[in-house]
């Protein structure tokens, strides 16, 4: 029986918020497999063991299915009650980085193809995209720096609202575009390359290693 979105004050049942997280899920598998173009709700409801009452009613259309479901995969990433607090923000920033499989980095691979496709048939829909693809790193990294000027490490006059999306949207761009992943090296790489001068931090040189004192002649 395919549950009721009434209002619970009429006698029916609440949001399946867990149902909800399935349908998700099941459309970013299915968006991987086949692509945006042959994706269609039936398969998604399929594949979630859900009637396609249940998906529809929750989501209008195919596009906001799959905005919602980039923008789960998102959430589920990073929660920005839970930040890391190292002391540092390098450190912080570092520590929020978790590696991947090859299997779940494929997917994801997958997934950012999918949504490129999606833009290609609706452009109208890339401040959608761009919220589900970057805004919760965006909203992370804008905490962490305002962290850092607080404790005084950063500069008070970073621009911080444009250095909180530079690393974000280079992760989308590596994966839509170069078809890379986000890996370690090219985390620290913008990190010490871009954000931490543009925000004013200086990071120690590694040290070298000291030369033994020649005999004199």
């Amino acid at each position: 029986m395919i549950e009721q979105d009434q209002n619970p004050s009429r006698g029916g049942r609440k949001r399946d918020a867990s149902r909800d997280s399935a349908i998700l899920h099941a459309a970013i598998d299915t968006l991987g497999e086949v692509g945006f173009e042959r994706m269609t709700m039936d398969m998604v409801a399929a594949r979630a063991g859900a009637g396609k009452a249940t998906v529809y009613r929750r989501w209008p259309s195919k596009e906001a299915l799959v905005l919602d479901a980039v923008a789960q995969t998102k959430r589920d990433q990073v929660d920005l009650d839970q930040l890391p607090d190292t002391g540092s923000f390098r450190g912080d920033m570092l520590a929020l980085f978790r590696p991947k499989s090859v299997a779940e980095t494929e997917r994801k691979l997958r997934a950012m193809a999918g949504v490129a496709t999606l833009l290609s048939f609706e452009p109208g829909l890339s401040d959608a995209a761009s919220d589900a693809l970057v805004g919760p790193w965006v909203a992370a990294n804008r905490i962490l720096m305002e962290r850092a000027v607080t404790r005084g490490e950063a500069s008070a006059s970073a621009p911080i609202d444009t250095l909180a999306t530079i690393i974000p949207s280079l992760g989308a761009f590596r994966s839509l575009v170069q078809r890379q992943a986000f890996d370690r090296a090219f985390l620290e790489a913008m990190l010490d390359d871009v954000v931490l001068p543009a925000l004013g931090i200086r990071t120690e040189a590694p040290s070298k290693p000291v030369s033994p004192d020649l005999p004199k002649e």
